[in-house]
């Protein structure tokens, strides 16, 4: 596991604000009591296990949707470089820059060999609990089928 003294499974997610690239504000406490999150740190845009990643995610938008989720990319770029990444691959979720890593430092996800932002992906529930934490660099789309089924695990729980 790629997270170091952050938060994990059970714990409150950290609260945090920032601008999207489609140019809302976004904080994070905004969707306690309304909707689950799921919230992905990503390395890069417009990299192939990072496009790959995103791609799946869009692809199932709806499921997320259905599961009374949504889902939100974090990546150190910027954020015309998210909007024009957002564009190119007709991605339908909220993606926020990181550029300074103080939402990679507050949630614990560090860079592999200091040199690459891990990828990790956090499930929150409506209450702001983290239900999952998954970390895998180098396998992207795994992600979404991991928090979709968490999702789904937690709502057949009741």
């Amino acid at each position: 596991m790629s997270i170091a003294a952050g938060p994990g499974v059970g714990d409150a997610a950290p609260d945090f604000a920032r601008p999207a690239a489609n140019g809302e504000s976004i904080r994070l406490s905004d969707f306690r009591d309304r909707q689950h999150v799921v919230l992905y740190f990503y390395p890069r845009d417009h990299t192939a296990i990072c496009t790959a990643q995103a791609c799946e995610f869009r692809d199932r938008y709806a499921d997320f949707l259905a599961a009374d989720a949504v889902v939100i990319g974090i990546s150190g770029n910027s954020l015309p470089s998210h909007r024009h990444f957002a564009e190119t691959h007709a991605l339908p979720f909220t993606l926020l820059s990181d550029a300074d890593g103080s939402l990679r430092a507050l949630y614990g996800v560090t860079n592999w060999l200091r040199l690459i932002p891990q990828r990790v992906t956090f499930v929150i529930d409506k209450r702001g609990i983290i239900l999952m934490v998954f970390s895998s660099l180098w396998q992207g789309p795994i992600h979404s089928r991991r928090a979709l089924a968490m999702l789904r695990q937690f709502k057949a729980e009741g």
